[in-house]
């Protein structure tokens, strides 16, 4: 933000008769804002809602689903990183392939931090759903230096009561993130005649056994049976093929969108 004496500076250049790209040029301010300070030059102060974390009385989010599917996204996709004057980015990457997946992560981003800016960095093949505030690290005590799967990943109790109160929405996020629907097929003898027979089936796939046994204990916690597929590489997936557990998965997740 630029001090009172910089817009005065800008503004008294400008009213030399000089164009405004002029004095962006010597200034090195943006042509919008010297604009802008020309109608009012004084800051304008922005009021956002306290962070929940941050009271005197530390509390929840105020849209816990939207938290809970969030630190799904964010536990799978998404990172948090220092960016200048205490101010954290908040990132989650996610594929182009699945719009619905990057208009979700938007709304949830939104509902989580009303008062931030959400934008969307688009690169090849995906889109970086990106948000600042000074707060992400208060909301998301998770984060640290290091990939995530090479640090300790402990839920704090009150975040653990929201996963409680909205398992689905956490398992729908770290589906969306690291998880997948497909069909299987197979082939079987029916009537001495072998036929193709298709089932769908869930896969979730993580490297930090942290993340992982959050998905599965909350798995436990709704009712839907999984197993662990045997695998030469570090990475861990837990499938879901039983019929009663992909119908719940339906009801509740579904194919991403």
């Amino acid at each position: 933000m630029y001090d009172i004496s910089t817009r005065e500076r800008a503004v008294a250049l400008a009213a030399q008769g000089r164009s405004l790209s002029s004095v962006s040029r010597e200034t090195g301010i943006s042509r919008y804002a010297i604009r802008s300070w020309q109608a009012r030059i004084e800051p304008v102060q922005r009021v956002g809602k306290p962070c929940p974390r941050c009271r005197e009385v530390p509390g929840p989010p105020e849209n816990p689903a939207a938290y809970a599917y969030l630190l799904g996204l964010y536990l799978g996709d998404g990172c948090i990183n220092a960016h200048r004057r205490g101010v954290y980015t908040m990132r989650v990457v996610l594929d182009n392939a699945w719009p619905g997946i990057i208009d979700a992560c938007e709304a949830a981003l939104r509902a989580v931090r009303p008062d931030n800016s959400v934008f969307r960095v688009r690169k090849q093949g995906c889109a970086a759903v990106t948000s600042t505030s000074k707060h992400w690290p208060c909301l998301f005590p998770q984060h640290g230096p290091g990939k995530k799967h090479e640090r300790p990943i402990v839920l704090e109790p009150w975040q653990r009561a929201i996963v409680d109160a909205c398992p689905w929405e956490f398992i729908r996020g770290l589906i969306h993130s690291d998880g997948c629907r497909i069909t299987n097929w197979t082939t079987r003898l029916v009537g001495g005649e072998r036929k193709r027979y298709e089932y769908p089936r869930y896969f979730f796939t993580n490297t930090s056994v942290d993340i992982v046994r959050l998905f599965t204990d909350t798995l436990d916690e709704v009712g839907v049976e999984w197993k662990t597929l045997n695998q030469s590489r570090a990475a861990v997936t837990v499938s879901i093929a039983r019929k009663a557990s992909v119908t719940l998965m339906d009801t509740h997740v579904g194919p991403k969108h």
